[in-house]
């Protein structure tokens, strides 16, 4: 009977990310693998190369875990894993592209938790802005909000083409259906934040997308959200640690990065530990990202 734990890394970038490597070797593993430059047409192979080598009663102690930086291909790449399986030889899967389903779980359960707090409300119904929809943390954000009910609009930097074409694929992905708008000028940001009550940012760092004015012109705003963590952050007066503090003249409280950072990191390591100390494989996404994200901003 094998006794070493093994997860093996696959990203179809140059190289595989340290952050992920360090958290899965500090979560418990015996051994992390790399393999890097991976397409999907070899997903299906080095998956039941892995799950061949070893007995099927010890499936949950090979492990593979899903990088990169493209919500979509990685979570394609976890359908050709899952359906490389041969049962009873299977193994865990794990998927999080950049880190993005953790820290987009780790946000979202931070904004839930702020509103609850500050404002007696839940994610169900609130009016929900996402910049930088198109990025891995944006998408993410915005479809683990619109399936929590949020009323969610995708805005766009450059303009309403790209962020609607991730509005087309939210819907016919997850079933659930969010806006796209154009907030490529101040003016139009202003529009749309006098109509929302929440915006979360996960813009490219160091670029402020919500300026000082723009909080001062939005009264309904009840709070916001930065993963931003390289000044200046994308919330003008946002403190890189503030947890539901008081943002601003209004209503509304921040989240900063820092803050979800520390959610995130509990958050991916707890999945890591969670495959670690199962009998049976599990397959790990944004979902189960969200739950313990909850349970632990909780």
């Amino acid at each position: 009977m094998a006794d070493k734990r093994i997860l093996h890394l696959l990203s179809p970038l140059r190289h595989a990310s340290p952050f992920d490597l360090n958290m899965a070797l500090d979560a418990g593993y015996d051994a992390v693998i790399p393999y890097t430059n991976v397409t999907m047409d070899e997903v299906a192979s080095l998956v039941q190369d892995a799950i061949f080598s070893r007995s099927p009663k010890d499936g949950a102690k090979t492990c593979v875990f899903i990088g990169g930086k493209d919500a979509i291909a990685a979570l394609d790449m976890l359908d050709r894993a899952k359906k490389a399986m041969v049962p009873p030889f299977v193994l865990s899967l794990f998927v999080d592209p950049a880190g993005s389903f953790t820290t987009a779980a780790a946000m979202v359960a931070r904004l839930e938790r702020a509103l609850r707090a500050s404002h007696s409300r839940e994610l169900s119904g609130t009016r929900i802005l996402v910049f930088g929809a198109t990025g891995v943390v944006g998408f993410a954000s915005a479809v683990i909000s619109a399936l929590e009910g949020a009323q969610v609009t995708l805005v766009g930097y450059d303009g309403i083409q790209r962020v609607q074409k991730a509005a087309d694929e939210i819907a016919a992905r997850f079933g659930t259906a969010v806006a796209a708008a154009d907030g490529s000028s101040d003016d139009l940001k202003a529009q749309l934040l006098r109509g929302a009550e929440v915006a979360l940012c996960a813009g490219r760092a160091g670029v402020e997308i919500i300026s000082a004015d723009l909080l001062k012109s939005s009264p309904g705003l009840l709070a916001v959200a930065d993963v931003n963590a390289v000044p200046p952050l994308g919330v003008a007066g946002l403190d890189a640690f503030a947890d539901g503090v008081k943002i601003g003249d209004g209503p509304t409280v921040g989240i900063g990065p820092l803050a979800i950072g520390q959610t995130k990191y509990q958050t991916e390591f707890g999945l890591f530990r969670r495959m670690i100390e199962s009998t049976k494989p599990l397959t790990l996404d944004f979902r189960d990202a969200f739950a313990l994200a909850r349970d632990l901003a909780r």
